[in-house]
Order: C-alpha cells, then structure tokens, then sequence
C-alpha cells in the first residue's frame, strides 16, 4: 500500500477542539509566549549590551525610529501571514487535509516573494525613512548601519513567522519555542563577541539578529520538511494555489493593513518623540523593551485565541468559541495585575540594566508609571480581535482598529500636541484611543454576527 501522510493523523495535535477549555488553551498558551519571550530577547539583549558598551546614542538607535520603520514593513506581511494561519487552522479543523496540504505550500512561496520584496525595499528606503521621521543627528548613523542590515534579513524572518504559523494553526506551539531557544542564545554569544570584543556597534547587533533569525528559520524549514502529515514540506510543491491564495488575502489584507497603520501611527509617534531631549528618547526605547515583555504575554494570548477559535470555528463548535474567549479575557486581566504590579515595583532596578545614565533612567520612570495603570484598556481589542479573525471575519475589526487606534490617535497628535507640546500630552494618545477601540470590539463582538456567517458557509 502506498504511503498517505494524509491518514497519520495523531488525535493529540486536535486536542484544541477537545478537553477542559482553560487547561488546553494554556498548553498552547505557554510556548507561544515563551516564544514570543525569546523573540523578544532578540532585540532587548542588543539594547543592554549597546547602551552599556557603545552609549545612549546607539541605544536610541536599535529602538526607537528604526524599530518602527522595521515594524511598519514587516508587520505587513506577518499580518497577511495570519491569513494562511487561520484558513489551515480552519481547515485542519475541519478535517479537510488535501487543503492543508496546499495552504502550506502557498503560505511558504508568499514568505519567500515577500522576503525579497522587503529587502530590497528596507535597503533602499532606509536612509529617507529616518530622515523623515526627524532622526537626531548624532543617532543617525548608528539607526542607518542597523537598519539597512537587518533588512538584508527578511527571507529568513519571513520564513520563520509563516512556518511558526503553520505550525501553530494544526496545535504545535512547542516546536517554533524550541527554534527560538536556540536562535536566541547564538544571538547573545554573537552579540557580545561582535559589540563587547569585536567593537562593531549597531551593526555588530544587527548582523548578530540576522544570523540569529537565520537559523531559526532554518530549524523550522527542516521540521516542516521532515514531518510525516499534512504540513509536511516539499520544495517542488512550493507554488501558489490561487484559490487559497484568494482566501488568505480576504482575511490577511486586512490583517496586513491594520498593522500597517498601526505600526504608522507608532512611526508618527516617533517622529513626534524625536522632537525632545536624547534623554526622553533613550527612555522611551528602554521603556519600549521593557513594554515589550508584556505586550508579549497579550499578543501570545492573540495568537492562541485566534488559532483556538479558527479549529473550533471550522469544527462547528460555535458554544466552545464563546468560552474559549471569555476564559481567554479572564486569564489577560490576570496577567495584566501581576506584570503591571511588578513594573512598577521593580522599574527603576529594570531601568538600569539598559543604561546607567541617571537622567535617562528618570526619563524612562517617568513614561513607565503613566503607561502601565492603562494597560487595562486594550485587553479587549487583542483578545477579540484574535478571536474575529480565527472566525475568518478580518475587515470590520480592522476597520474599528483604523479608526479608533490609528486615526484618532493620528488627529490627537496633530490637534493638540503643537498646542500642548509636553511627553504626557503625546503619551495619553495610547489610553484614549485603546478605550475607544475596545468598546468598539466589545459591541461587535456580542452582536455575534460570525455565527450566522459559520452556520451560512457549512450549509454551502
């Protein structure tokens, strides 16, 4: 008999439609944001060792600016990669593995024509980009020389995020943890042989990300390729399957355009930053990684939610999705009142492991102990929007996202910080636009109209 990878189907890897809620949405929980916590790593490790061995301009320069042009370009596609995520989640929970299987190979052929894409792109519009955005002088050089080599990188990021992803939409959250492991500790021995002993700057921290990157994408290519299911990945069927391809932009467009705009208002933001003392800015980059460990822990709930209801929602299990989102809410607030709490206790002692310079550190508290009691208002927008797209509705909530995050934070910028010209003025344009936003989420979500449409697209 004929092999057929189709039928070794181990019941484990389903479990997500199955079993105790909470307990199973943790088990998926856990190594996506031990994952994210190792991404995240990436780019904090190179903020401690640059702000402490180079100085605060360098540290300015791996956050900051670049790394909102960075997170503009890429958040593109990882939002239309959410796409492919969520039609092989959908379809694997429904049974329908002959699609997976296609959903794979297109999903792979678009990180590569993307990959290219954006790095010819970066290289090119590195220098105008931060020019634009008002970089400082004595932090432009060290932002150009990071930038324009960590865009020579993007194949293999690209890669890496869209087979995480595949893995992720059939259940294997703890695979795309391990590469992460791996590729974060070659950071680390790589950063400090190339910034403490080689002294190579930004540049030592953005070649040492993109070796990093490169082997995770590598671990990753090699796991697809040697599994023996539906994901499993062979290069000569690597092509676009235009009727998945139409599917995925239906939901991952959006997806892409929202983190698009998102990622411009945060630019515009930036651009707004740069207009006070290095000091404030060198705070903002520290505060943006220490951020970035919680934004971390709520967008790992995003992705488990999103994949958690993309299986249900393909398997028709409309009650389970309900309760998969409430359990989810519930396990954020948590979350939220334990790692806020430890912010603000700990924030001076955090502060100091990027920089020892005083004023930057008074600088950062400052911006720190206004952001974090608002943390609360956003919850709702990460969970349910997740929750939306696993249902493979993507444009409204992006729409709600465009308008109540981006556009209003854009016009409060323009209105009244030349008006009020203080860092709290431009720091209470996250809290104002992340309520609205979440009431927003919050009245769609209950109107429950991705019931109906489950119910519609089953029949058919």
């Amino acid at each position: 008999m004929l092999h057929n990878p189709f039928r070794r189907m181990k019941h484990y890897e389903n479990a997500i439609t199955e079993g105790v809620i909470w307990q199973q949405l943790l088990i998926f929980f856990f190594p996506i944001l031990l994952g994210t916590f190792f991404q995240q790593l990436y780019n904090t490790v190179d903020a401690m060792i640059v702000g402490n061995v180079v100085g605060k301009e360098a540290l300015a320069a791996v956050g900051g600016a670049t790394g909102s042009i960075i997170n503009l370009l890429v958040g593109f596609f990882v939002g239309l990669s959410s796409g492919a995520t969520v039609i092989i989640s959908q379809l694997y929970g429904a049974s329908q593995y002959r699609d997976v299987s296609r959903g794979v190979h297109t999903a792979v052929a678009l990180s590569l024509i993307f990959g290219v894409i954006l790095t010819a792109s970066g290289v090119v519009l590195a220098e105008p980009l931060l020019s634009l955005m008002q970089t400082p002088e004595d932090v432009m050089p060290y932002a150009l020389s990071y930038m324009r080599i960590i865009f020579m990188g993007m194949v293999p990021v690209l890669v890496y995020n869209i087979g995480a992803g595949i893995l992720r939409a059939v259940g294997d959250s703890r695979h795309p943890l391990y590469f992460l492991i791996v590729a974060c500790f070659t950071n680390i021995v790589l950063d400090l042989l190339f910034i403490a002993v080689l002294k190579t700057g930004t540049s030592g921290a953005a070649l040492a990300t993109v070796v990093s990157q490169t082997v995770a994408a590598v671990l990753t290519v090699f796991s697809l390729a040697h599994r023996q299911d539906c994901c499993r990945l062979q290069v000569r069927k690597i092509r676009i399957e235009p009727s998945l391809l139409k599917k995925i932009f239906r939901i991952g467009l959006p997806a892409g355009l929202q983190s698009v705009m998102y990622s411009l208002s945060n630019v515009i933001i930036q651009a707004c930053m740069n207009g006070f003392t290095t000091d404030i800015l060198a705070g903002w980059t520290a505060y943006g990684k220490l951020d970035g460990l919680y934004w971390m822990t709520i967008s790992a709930f995003g992705i488990a939610i999103t994949t958690f209801v993309g299986q249900n929602f393909g398997a028709g299990q409309y009650r389970r999705v309900r309760q998969s989102v409430r359990t989810c809410l519930l396990m954020t607030v948590i979350s939220t009142i334990v790692m806020g709490g430890i912010m603000l206790l700990l924030g001076e002692t955090l502060y100091r492991i990027f920089t020892p310079d005083a004023d930057v550190v008074r600088e950062g508290l400052r911006i720190l102990r206004f952001m974090v009691p608002f943390y609360f208002t956003y919850l709702t927008i990460e969970v349910l929007s997740g929750a939306l797209r696993g249902t493979g509705d993507s444009l409204v909530p992006t729409l709600m996202v465009l308008f109540g995050v981006c556009f209003l934070r854009v016009i409060w910028l323009l209105v009244l910080l030349p008006r009020f010209h203080t860092l709290e003025t431009l720091l209470y344009s996250y809290p104002v636009s992340w309520l609205l936003t979440s009431g927003l989420f919050a009245v769609y979500y209950l109107k429950r109209p991705w019931i109906a449409r489950g119910k519609k697209e089953r029949e058919a």
